[in-house]
């Protein structure tokens, strides 16, 4: 039996089709929800919201600043490079709309990290945070940047509020290092400079012109350039909506015609966030929410409070922290709709969890950077079939294919392939990478991921091919054995690895998170004897108080990897 799946296999009230000209670029995506919302909310940061009217007239102004008076032109690209604010959805409208390549870039990132990614994308121009200028200081002789535009946490705030917020940030928290960029411009400055000025629509794009430069996280050697075209962003946008179709026939996230109030706390530099929030919901006339640092979860509470929050965009470990405070059942969740998960496994026990709390199943989807990014996903009305990541998106296909590259038999293990729109055009100046993320026909994007596709097209990703752990010729997954141990009482958060043993080849490693100061190795190897078989048993235990993570959540594997390989050489 085939195993693509985007015909009559879908569940019921889901189209098969998108129609991608709907739009000839992401630029008319943006100028046509300025037009039809201009008076509803669009993004609400630290307590300031901003209309479609008034991102629109922000970044309006900042595509004329870059137009007149940088020597920027229509393919050149730009790097922004900060947290959840207001300046964010400013700073990227503005320079797709003066026809400029964005690449979203980690404000966490090492100045190493930083450098390769300013040069590899050839970015000219830079926005950023102030609390990371004095990295960008350091790196950008290296470079070749000739623009750099600086923000402040406030810099939207109306005065005196403004002041004060940056200035309770630079000198009461200290979190703005000194730096020196003497030939730096400020945001606010350039929005003056360029408001009242028209800019001239960009030139007319291709689907097949590149958008966004989105660089992988580089867990399989130097982070990579993923081209994502005009085409890509509009087509994942157009498929994921019309996945919420079976909310509502219009198309629209919530039953009626109020308008959603979606909580944004993944960053927007990270491309699941940003289709969601700066292109899916906004073109849909929808509020985002904007969580400028979710790991401070009471922070993060606080800013929720005040709003009836009908949809939710997070992951695992975002909800595990949340549901650990007991401001989080203040929260009203009378109009929460829809919880969408991904980026990382969604454990059993955190989706039991949530939905006891807030009404409200989870429904979790899939997807990568190179799909811009969402591939799969479970139906966005509560209907999610548990421990699977949903169904392709409307004009999807899917297979699973051997070490051979032969497709497999349905319900067999295999590496997941994509085909479809929003598969990306390739990576970024680097043919052979490109070639090779493909089949050997070119027609398949090569996920890396081990998947299930079961007969009614439901998708199980059971694990990294490059994390699996082969212990006496058996294969182990990870995400099985941390999906077990998870489900214990006193564990906060767990990764397993594989580590080299002289008898089986390679043998479990098991590191935990957990609150509960008695927990116990033999504890925990007792639990695990009565959920998994031999050879899938810890052989290694070892609690910490935290695990390696990336700013989106994801546990970092690779790291721990490095940790026990350099023990082992030391």
């Amino acid at each position: 039996m085939d195993a693509s799946y985007w015909d009559g296999k879908r569940a019921p009230g889901i189209g098969d089709h998108i129609d991608i000209n709907e739009y000839g670029s992401v630029v008319e995506v943006i100028e046509t929800a300025f037009k039809k919302y201009s008076q509803s909310a669009a993004f609400t940061s630290i307590g300031l919201t901003m209309t479609y009217a008034d991102i629109d007239e922000k970044s309006a102004a900042f595509a004329s600043y870059l137009q007149n008076h940088t020597n920027l032109k229509p393919g050149d690209t730009i790097a922004i490079q900060m947290p959840n604010i207001l300046q964010y959805p400013i700073a990227m409208y503005g320079a797709l709309r003066a026809g400029l390549i964005v690449t979203n870039t980690n404000p966490l990132y090492t100045e190493r990290e930083m450098l390769h990614q300013f040069n590899d994308s050839e970015a000219k121009a830079l926005v950023c945070m102030d609390v990371f200028a004095r990295s960008v200081q350091n790196v950008k002789d290296k470079t070749g940047l000739e623009t750099i535009i600086v923000t402040s946490l406030a810099d939207m705030m109306p005065t005196p509020k403004r002041i004060l917020i940056n200035a309770a940030t630079k000198y009461v928290k200290k979190m703005v290092p000194k730096y020196s960029l003497p030939d730096a411009i400020s945001f606010r400055k350039a929005l003056k400079l360029g408001q009242g000025q028209p800019f001239k629509a960009a030139p007319s794009k291709a689907h097949s012109d590149t958008a966004v430069l989105q660089y992988t996280g580089g867990t399989t050697g130097v982070a990579k350039g993923a081209e994502l075209t005009h085409g890509n962003l509009i087509a994942n946008m157009l498929q994921t909506k019309q996945n919420m179709q079976q909310v509502n026939d219009k198309g629209e996230l919530l039953k009626g015609d109020k308008q959603a109030i979606a909580v944004a706390p993944l960053p927007l530099y990270h491309i699941y966030a940003f289709t969601a929030h700066l292109m899916a919901m906004f073109e849909q006339g929808e509020h985002s929410i904007l969580i400028a640092n979710p790991r401070d979860t009471e922070m993060f509470i606080k800013f929720m409070m005040p709003w009836k929050l009908t949809a939710f965009v997070g992951l695992n470990t975002l909800f595990v922290s949340l549901m650990a405070s007991p401001r989080f059942k203040e929260l009203d969740f009378s109009e929460l709709t829809v919880t969408m998960a991904g980026g990382t496994a969604l454990m059993p026990d955190t989706a039991k969890r949530w939905k006891e709390i807030t009404g409200v199943g989870i429904s979790e989807g899939y997807g990568l950077t190179e799909c811009a990014p969402v591939v799969t996903a479970n139906a966005a009305n509560g209907l999610e079939r548990t421990g699977t990541v949903g169904q392709p998106l409307p004009a999807t296909s899917l297979m699973c294919i051997d070490d051979q590259g032969k497709e497999v038999a349905i319900g067999e293990r295999g590496e997941l392939c994509v085909k479809g729109p929003q598969v990306m055009k390739g990576y970024w100046k680097r043919p052979d990478a490109s070639k090779d993320a493909f089949t050997e026909d070119g027609e398949w994007f090569r996920t890396g991921d081990v998947a299930i596709i079961d007969e009614d097209g439901f998708v199980s990703i059971v694990d990294r091919i490059k994390d699996m752990i082969i212990v006496s010729g058996f294969n182990v997954f990870p995400n099985e054995i941390e999906g077990v141990v998870a489900e214990h009482p006193a564990v906060e958060n767990c990764a397993v690895i594989g580590v080299p043993d002289e008898k089986s080849g390679e043998a479990v490693k098991l590191f935990i998170v957990s609150q509960d100061n008695n927990l116990t190795a033999d504890a925990i190897k007792a639990y695990c004897k009565e959920n998994l078989t031999g050879y899938k048993m810890p052989r290694h235990i070892e609690f910490r108080d935290e695990l390696p993570m990336t700013p989106v959540g994801k546990i970092l594997r690779r790291e721990l990897k490095d940790e026990e390989e350099a023990k082992r050489s030391a």
